[in-house]
């Protein structure tokens, strides 16, 4: 493993932790995102589990998004589409929710296409000239591919048909499911990277610097869920404790900054 500060070029766009919820207020949130800007939280949007844990209610993502309105552009905010918000993207009718995602203060959205996920993958290959033409309609907001085999037919349609300048690839083979990649590939010249699976406070450090090694100098963003959840309480909840060791660690290797009063 090479120490990261061999690759001192290579920079975060992002440290992603995904499953906000209804078991955390957004104050807290709001907070984090002041004090390390480089924070982004991700919500999943899947209706048929909105209200569960890991699944935000609508009343709560209106109350994130009135905080991150007042915090002049400093709050990180990605929308994880699961089950028939995908379906909505494949078949071009999410013009409307897309939109009300930019007014939520949300601007990256990532589309999991996968059947873990709730998404009828058969059509993923019929559905690119769609999915383009959604991406190419919504320039304000960058579009976040899987990049799985099981996601194939969609990535790989995308770069045939001309990948349009705002779609980012995610790799993480493990689909969500916090299975640890057994390697990190390194960027490619035509699009923006992010790295996930298995990614958590127990293994930040070792990580990022391998993902560092990987990058080559270029800014990438990990991103993680299923390690963010503890039971407390008798509930299933997302650990802000679990955050701010991620955080911890990231800022021991030098990619996050920390303000003064704590350093």
């Amino acid at each position: 493993m090479t120490n990261p500060t061999d690759t001192p070029k290579t920079t975060l766009r992002a440290l992603g932790f995904c499953g906000a919820d209804d078991s955390v207020h957004p104050n807290f949130l709001a907070l984090i995102c002041d004090t390390y800007p480089l924070v982004e939280f991700g919500v999943l949007f899947r209706p048929d589990k909105q209200g569960q844990p890991r699944y935000a209610s609508t009343a709560w993502v209106e109350r994130l998004s009135a905080v991150a309105g007042r915090m002049d552009g400093k709050m990180k905010l990605a929308a994880h589409l699961c089950g028939s918000r995908v379906n909505q993207v494949l078949d071009g009718t999410a013009d409307d929710f897309l939109e009300q995602l930019y007014a939520w203060s949300f601007r990256r959205v990532q589309i999991n296409a996968t059947a873990v996920n709730g998404v009828d993958t058969s059509r993923l290959a019929q559905a690119v000239p769609i999915v383009a033409a959604l991406m190419v309609k919504h320039p304000q907001l960058e579009f976040i591919v899987q990049k799985n085999e099981e996601t194939r037919p969609l990535w790989e349609g995308l770069f045939k048909a001309g990948l349009p300048p705002n779609v980012s690839m995610l790799v993480d083979e493990s689909k969500g499911t916090g299975v640890t990649a057994s390697s990190w590939p390194s960027p490619p010249d035509e699009y923006e990277l992010g790295y996930a699976g298995g990614i958590g406070p127990s293994n930040i450090k070792e990580i990022l610097a391998d993902v560092a090694e990987a990058a080559q100098g270029r800014a990438i963003w990990i991103d993680m869920e299923s390690s963010l959840r503890s039971t407390k309480n008798g509930k299933d909840v997302f650990d802000l404790d679990k955050c701010y060791d991620v955080i911890e660690g990231a800022c021991e290797l030098g990619f996050l900054g920390r303000p003064a009063f704590l350093a």
